[in-house]
């Protein structure tokens, strides 16, 4: 971030991104820490660095969050409080439903994206894959 969360510069950011997510259709899940309204002061990929990790029904609910609602003000908004990424920051996989994923997955994931490319194990919007595809690419060990 250009800034901590507390700095009155944030407040846009912060206000009710969250709020809008868990109402939406299609919304799931996110990662709350304990004792806390989000995620963001944890700091698993580093101390400059917060996470944003959900969960939805489709592809579709999740692009129409993004892109389709009050939260594509903010991404259009996103250098205001974030430095620009020189790597994939963000990574899409297919889960079984009813199956809550880990941080450590999603690091791992992340961590694939970059190293690979997208593929049915980690991929993008721009490069998305369906649930079969992914199903049929995943070691035993991993279809729940």
């Amino acid at each position: 971030m250009n800034f901590t969360l507390g700095d009155p510069r944030a407040a846009a950011f912060a206000g009710s991104l969250n709020a809008l997510a868990d109402a939406a259709p299609g919304f799931v899940w996110r990662l709350v820490e304990e004792g806390a309204a989000d995620a963001t002061g944890m700091r698993p990929a580093g101390d400059d660095v917060i996470i944003n990790f959900s969960v939805w029904e489709s592809a579709e609910a999740l692009w129409d969050f993004a892109y389709r609602s009050a939260h594509l003000e903010t991404m259009r908004r996103r250098r205001e409080w974030f430095q620009r990424h020189a790597e994939a920051h963000l990574v899409l996989w297919w889960i079984p439903a009813g199956r809550t994923p880990t941080v450590d997955e999603a690091l791992e994931r992340l961590a694939h994206l970059r190293a690979h490319g997208p593929s049915p194990r980690a991929f993008m919007f721009s490069s998305a894959y369906t649930a079969e595809e992914a199903a049929g690419a995943e070691p035993a060990a991993l279809q729940g």
